[in-house]
């Protein structure tokens, strides 16, 4: 139709300006990097008496320096407009007549505006969370820039963005661009932190930030930390803590001795900081030094204890070494931060919407439809998994139990889950005890105390062997929970000011050894690991179990003394732990079914169907578990049953490691394919690049190219293909020259 844009997608406003409107509203919630950016257009008709359209779309990766180049955008889709003639008119009778750019500015929290007239002229200003216009200065327009490269950096495979209608352009297209880039997060690294962070990093810094991720993920997905170094030799002058990312750097460039000797100049500067900590505990854990990493692992929890980063890496370190449940322990310690949803601002219902096709895309045969609606209703066991729900922290910390458990294996995992967490069999165990003390006591005594003494212990955990219990007992149970919540909070509040206190002291020592005993060390000398500074372990200590405190805390209980039983040093399991070892349970029981009933069918040379979607889904619990061959196998059965994106871009991942260039580059054909249909044209960073960067790596770019011309694509989608090869060459990607 003629008010359509060709190869463009459009969202047709019920009511003119509206999404406009809307996103001046939403201003005010946007906390990290914003919103991708809107581009609003009004349409007009030559003809008198018609209605003028409004519509919108989104977008990342323009040019957002100056007006000039987000005006010259918009004055683009002019050119879009679809020129089919009607049998009447030579000519489209719909021209657009005005167009408004927003881009967010994440620094200073206010959105960018040009707004453009044609034929006319261009204004632009910015709009704050009050909904005031102002002049935008010189220093607005750089960091505007800066908050879009981001965006279109760290969005381009966030599935949390994978919205219809939303078009992403390569942010980065040159040696001149990279510059550019490269000077603005010079002169805004350290105002970095206003950005915000991951997920599982409570307080963003100076070096972890989305400014240093999209850094890291822009020069590490292409493998080139040539520029990254010299960006980070510049910075670390300022701050030793950069010296973290510097160092990382070297490794990523295989230069390790320069990333040693980083790390030893700038630990002795800040021998506090945890993301210097990080890198080499790294890096000794790459060499086979466990012993080693888990001092210094250690020591980062001393000193920030307060960062899920920390436990999380001392709870890998001991998995490494197979101390299972000090890692159980650790990871019981992690502290869990709430997930906060992705910076996204809900636009009216649209009119109507226009999500067209290239005709190259359509006429090359290769694109394929998704067909969920044409399958059955999968499993519905494998569509209430919990796993795929989790977020943050507890993704992360999931993960760390799905390692643990392909570890040791299920059964092993709950023998040593309950010599670590107080059992619910062991406190009914207690509760019987304390209940035949006081019938004895009772009967010898003429007078009952009102008020006798319990064990303030209250188990959080719950096996799946313990499930099944008479409502009487459960009664029972929760009335003497509730007897001794306030006994539990009290003993907890207790030993947490001790240990706040004493970990202060600690702290100061260390720092005082650690600085001097780095003083002495000579990079030149080996030395051995008696010799490498003690790393206190008190914050690692299992406390004193509250059932032996009374509910004053002062005085030992009366039925710890009495009673032959005893918790040791047992600690109570922490409710989120306890939860997601029942998500573990699920995962391992779906899985269990479906391994045994693939081999029962195998066994009697039978057919194991199942359907697309549950193929997929069988896929990712493999993932999940660390099953990777049985992960391949179920997204290859999915392929043939239906076209899935996520399955191809797992199937991606997995050829690329194993470095199969063929089944490699016929994955990144039909997600190349399905992400131009998508209007995904960016070619860098995506994990299509990434991927089929190390290849060319490993195997040379010229083979690359040779392997994708025997392939014989329609010349289309080849182009599409080149594409990441061109960049390859243009950067001068590791391998490109052979």
């Amino acid at each position: 139709m003629g008010e359509m844009l060709k190869d463009v997608p459009e969202f047709f406003e019920t009511e003119l300006g509206e999404s406009i409107i809307a996103r001046t509203d939403a201003l005010g919630t946007f906390r990290e990097l914003g919103p991708p950016d809107l581009c609003h257009i009004i349409k007009t008709n030559a003809k008198p008496g018609v209605r003028e359209l409004g519509s919108y779309h989104y977008v990342s990766g323009v040019d957002a320096s100056s007006s000039a180049t987000l005006a010259a955008y918009l004055n683009s889709l002019t050119y879009s407009m679809d020129d089919t003639q009607s049998w009447f008119s030579k000519s489209n009778a719909w021209r657009i007549r005005s167009g408004i750019y927003c881009c967010f500015n994440a620094f200073s929290r206010v959105d960018v505006r040009v707004e453009v007239k044609i034929p006319g002229g261009v204004e632009y200003y910015f709009v704050d969370v009050r909904g005031e216009r102002h002049e935008v200065t010189q220093a607005i327009w750089q960091e505007t820039y800066l908050s879009a490269v981001l965006r279109a950096i760290l969005y381009s495979d966030d599935s949390y963005y994978r919205l219809a209608g939303y078009r992403k352009i390569d942010p980065i297209t040159s040696l001149h661009a990279e510059a550019k880039f490269l000077e603005a997060v010079e002169a805004l690294y350290w105002k970095g932190w206003q950005l915000g962070s991951k997920p599982e990093i409570q307080v963003a810094t100076s070096v972890h930030n989305h400014l240093t991720a999209g850094v890291m993920k822009y020069f590490g997905d292409s493998f080139r930390y040539g520029p990254a170094i010299e960006l980070f030799q510049k910075l670390q002058k300022k701050d030793p803590e950069v010296g973290a990312l510097l160092a990382e750097s070297y490794i990523g460039a295989n230069e390790e001795t320069k990333a040693v000797k980083v790390l030893y100049e700038n630990l002795k500067l800040a021998s506090l900081s945890y993301p210097l900590l990080h890198v080499q505990v790294d890096f000794l854990r790459s060499k086979g030094k466990y012993d080693m990493a888990l001092q210094l692992a250690k020591y980062a929890v001393n000193t920030t204890p307060s960062e899920f980063l920390t436990w999380a890496k001392l709870t890998d370190v001991y998995i490494d070494i197979g101390d299972y449940k000090n890692a159980l322990l650790t990871l019981n310690s992690c502290p869990m931060f709430t997930y906060s949803e992705r910076d996204m601002h809900r636009m009216p219902a649209p009119q109507k919407t226009h999500l067209p096709i290239k005709q190259d895309i359509v006429k090359s045969g290769i694109m394929e439809d998704d067909t969920v609606g044409r399958e059955g209703e999968p499993d519905p066991n494998l569509l209430r998994l919990p796993a795929p729900a989790l977020h943050g922290t507890f993704a992360k910390a999931y993960s760390l139990l799905t390692r643990l458990a392909a570890k040791i294996g299920w059964d092993d995992l709950l023998k040593c889950r309950s010599g670590v967490f107080v059992m619910e069999e062991e406190y009914r165990i207690l509760k019987a005890k304390e209940e035949e003390r006081k019938t004895s006591i009772s009967q010898h005594s003429s007078k009952a105390p009102k008020d006798s003494s319990t064990p303030s212990v209250q188990t959080a955990s719950t096996t799946p062997s313990t499930v099944d219990q008479e409502d009487g007992s459960e009664k029972k149970e929760e009335e003497d929970s509730e007897k001794q919540e306030q006994t539990e909070e009290t003993t907890e509040d207790t030993e947490k000011k001790e240990d706040v206190h004493e970990d202060k002291d600690d702290d100061n020592t260390n720092k005082e050894e650690i600085v001097e005993k780095m003083e002495n060390v000579d990079l030149n000398e080996e030395s051995e690991a008696s010799d490498l500074p003690k790393m206190d372990e008190h914050s690692l200590e299992r406390p004193q179990q509250a059932a032996e405190e009374s509910k004053d805390g002062n005085e030992p209980a009366a039925s710890a003394q009495d009673s032959s039983f005893s918790f040791g040093n047992k600690r109570l399991c922490e409710r989120w732990l306890d939860n997601l070892f029942m998500v573990l349970y699920e995962d391992l029981r779906v899985y269990t079914f479906w391994r045994t009933e693939a081999a029962h069918y195998r066994s009697q040379q039978m057919p194991y169907r199942k359907t697309g979607t549950e193929w997929e889904l069988l896929g990712d619990l493999a993932l999940r578990l660390w099953h990777e061959n049985e992960a391949r196998e179920s997204y290859e059965l999915c392929l043939d049953h239906k076209f899935s994106a996520k399955a191809w871009m797992k199937l991606l991942e997995i050829y690329a490691k194993e470095g199969n260039v063929q089944k490699a580059l016929l994955a990144a054909v039909k997600l190349t394919v399905y992400h131009e249909r998508w209007y995904h044209e960016i070619v860098y960073p995506t994990e299509i690049a990434c991927n089929l960067n190390k290849l060319i790596r490993k195997e040379g770019l010229s083979k690359m190219q040779n392997i994708l011309t025997s392939m014989n694509l329609p010349r289309p989608v080849q182009s599409l293909i080149t594409r990441y090869f061109d960049y390859g060459e243009l950067f001068k990607v590791e391998g490109y020259e052979f």
